[in-house]
Formats: C-alpha cells, structure tokens, sequence
C-alpha cells in the first residue's frame, strides 16, 4: 500500500490540492450558486472520510483539509487552466508510485467530486449546466485514464 511517505513535500502537496482544484473549476464553470457548490467540496471530503478503510492513501488524502492554491488569478480561464494542470500534475506521481487501484481510486475521488460540485445548485431547469458539463469533462481528461 501507498502512503503520504512515499512522496515527496512537494508531490503530496501537488496530490492534495487536485480534488479542491477540479471542484473549484466546477464552480466557476456557471455563474451562481457558489456557495452550495463550494460547501459540496467539504461534504465530498466528508463522504469520503466515512467510507474509510477502502485505500490508505485515499483515506490520508480525505482526512487532509483541502488545500487549493492561493495564487489569484486575473480570469476565470486562467484559474481553469491551473487547475487543470494541477490535476495532470497530481497523476504524474500518483502513476509512478502508487498501485493502478490506487489512481484509479483517486481519479474516482476528484470526478465524484467535481459531480456533486455540479449538482449542488440548479442551473435553471437542469441539475447540471452544460458548461459544468464541460468542466467535469475537462477534468476528466486532465486526468488521464479514467473513463467516461
């Protein structure tokens, strides 16, 4: 099993603010309701700290406060593209050092995430935007391998 010692300061910070990042690229897919969608973050942590025990990696990630980098971005494109390409960079460590199921795992976390990010507030008749949609596409991608 992997754990938080098999990496480094550097790569576990990188692996930590994934999930924040994807939830803040949601977020900031369609205007409005930004702050169900931001507490849906910390209930996805949550959700996740009660089914413990699945992966002791998984479990050292959720049991972390999310952390998300504090750079200000002058766009919302700008925040989306960090974001993204926290998210790549996140995998890179995770496929080199942890078990297949355990990226897998942390790719299931980060997309269950964005999803009930985007489900959080109703964007006119649909429970979900098309530009969450998008999003939640995007961070797929970044993600590698997970499939759709």
């Amino acid at each position: 099993m992997t754990s938080k010692a098999d990496f480094t300061v550097e790569e576990w910070k990188l692996i930590l603010e994934g999930p924040p990042s994807a939830g803040l690229i949601v977020v900031t897919a369609q205007r409005g309701g930004m702050l169900r969608e931001t507490m849906a973050i910390g209930r996805a942590y949550a959700e996740a700290r009660r089914e413990h025990g699945e992966s002791e990696l998984l479990d050292e990630i959720v049991a972390a406060k999310p952390e998300r980098d504090h750079t200000r971005f002058h766009s919302v494109e700008a925040l989306k593209q960090a974001g993204l390409q926290h998210l790549r960079d996140a995998v890179e460590p995770l496929e080199r050092k942890a078990t297949a199921q355990e990226v897998e795992d942390y790719r299931r976390f980060v997309l269950t995430l964005a999803d009930k990010v985007a489900g959080a507030h109703r964007e006119g008749t649909e429970s979900v935007s098309d530009a969450e949609r998008a999003a939640i596409e995007e961070i797929r991608v970044s993600l590698g391998g997970a499939e759709g």
